[in-house]
């Protein structure tokens, strides 16, 4: 009879355990998805992922399982070490943005799995009203790095021939390369800059189209504004 009562209270147990899992995927669902609607809501890069959205879904629920199996385990912090690695593997993540969502999703799962889910629903609409205000402020915008490069005369050429138009157009600037061009009688100048916010790319390049006779001046970025 003893016997009979432990199964069937062990049975329960699963059962209980099973259901609480269960809730857990849900609710880490349900966070996932207002996690990857502010993502694209705030999402300004150039390369726009679908999967990557489902992603940040998948982890986030797969995430909540795994915390429950390890919970109890005195190995969880190798878990946790094996989870991360697994993620990092093969990534092509090269928006730093987009790493910080993938680390939110992962949180939200981790604290579903531990059962916390009034903190996972709290990190989830806290978090994220701070994703959307830093986006819609614009905190921290500023002119990305680029890279310029000026061809000059070789009869023209002196060290600090730009240094006056760097001094009012740019933040920052630093010379990278010399090179001559067209049998040695250019040199190509080139310098990566940080223009100051209030610059038009088009006078910068007048400026400095007056300093060196008019020859060819271009500006890259390196990256696309976020």
């Amino acid at each position: 009879m003893d016997e009979v009562m432990e199964f069937f209270s062990i049975e329960s147990a699963m059962e209980s355990n099973v259901l609480m899992v269960l809730v857990a995927m849900v609710t880490a669902t349900i966070l996932s998805l207002i996690i990857t609607k502010v993502y694209q809501i705030t999402f300004s890069g150039e390369r726009y992922s679908q999967s990557f959205v489902h992603t940040i879904i998948m982890m986030s629920v797969i995430v909540s399982v795994v915390m429950n199996v390890i919970s109890d385990n005195a190995g969880v912090a190798f878990g946790l070490f094996v989870i991360f690695s697994l993620i990092r593997f093969r990534s092509a993540v090269t928006n730093a943005k987009d790493i910080a969502y993938i680390f939110f999703g992962l949180c939200v799962g981790m604290t579903c799995g531990l059962y916390q889910f009034d903190l996972a629903i709290v990190l989830t609409l806290f978090a994220s009203l701070i994703f959307y205000l830093l986006y819609k402020m614009q905190y921290g915008k500023g002119k990305d790095t680029q890279v310029l490069k000026v061809t000059v005369p070789e009869n023209l050429n002196h060290d600090q021939m730009l240094d006056d138009i760097f001094t009012r157009y740019t933040e920052s600037h630093a010379l990278r390369q010399v090179e001559t061009t067209n049998l040695g009688t250019m040199i190509l100048y080139t310098y990566s800059i940080r223009a100051k916010n209030e610059v038009h790319d088009k006078d910068l390049l007048d400026e400095i189209r007056e300093k060196n006779a008019n020859l060819k001046v271009s500006l890259t970025y390196m990256q696309t504004a976020e």
